[in-house]
């Protein structure tokens, strides 16, 4: 069964169509509050399938991604008791605590990094909401981390540009497995 090769061939229908723009602001903004999946799975297939609008793409992602953390933000700051009987049932809750240790040693660093790195960024934004850490630095870091990551992911793919497309699809099971075996590799190591 090719699983990433079926998903990575609808991305790419995604990424063609006259709306995938707005799609793309949409998951951008849900990823950074709520929503499991990254904006570079969308990001990636349209900067490689247009890179002439490479860097738009990457603008809108990153500008959605932090409207979506001040709603995650927001989540945390507001909904906190709501949503805590909740998310201790779920794989997160482990994170979120640690989350919160590495705010209080690290402040808005950990928003930076979360923002630049694959950790799951909205429980940093729920985080820096529950701690009510200062909004400013918040919107400053997730900016800078986010729109490192972005327009890295961007420059690659334009860099590269379409002759990159046909290599990633050939190899997209392998890629796809090595993903998600390092994706628990990073969790096991992050448990223990």
């Amino acid at each position: 069964m090719k699983l990433f090769t079926s998903l990575y061939d609808r991305t790419m229908t995604w990424a063609a169509h006259p709306h995938a723009p707005r799609y793309l602001a949409a998951l951008s903004f849900a990823e950074s509050s709520f929503f499991p999946i990254p904006p570079d799975v969308m990001l990636a297939p349209m900067a490689a399938a247009e890179p002439s609008k490479g860097l738009r793409f990457a603008f809108i992602t990153t500008i959605a991604s932090v409207i979506g953390g001040i709603f995650g933000y927001l989540i945390g700051l507001l909904a906190m008791g709501i949503i805590s009987p909740w998310l201790q049932t779920t794989p997160y809750w482990s994170d979120f605590l640690t989350a919160q240790e590495l705010f209080k040693e690290w402040g808005v660093w950990v928003v930076f990094v979360a923002g630049f790195s694959p950790i799951p960024y909205k429980l940093f934004t729920i985080s820096a909401g529950a701690l009510s850490l200062a909004v400013l630095p918040f919107l400053v870091a997730s900016l800078i981390g986010r729109g490192a990551r972005f327009f890295l992911v961007v420059l690659v793919l334009v860099w590269l540009g379409p002759r990159v497309e046909p290599v990633v699809r050939k190899y997209i099971e392998w890629i796809g497995w090595a993903m998600v075996a390092l994706l628990g590799v990073l969790i096991l190591w992050y448990q223990f």
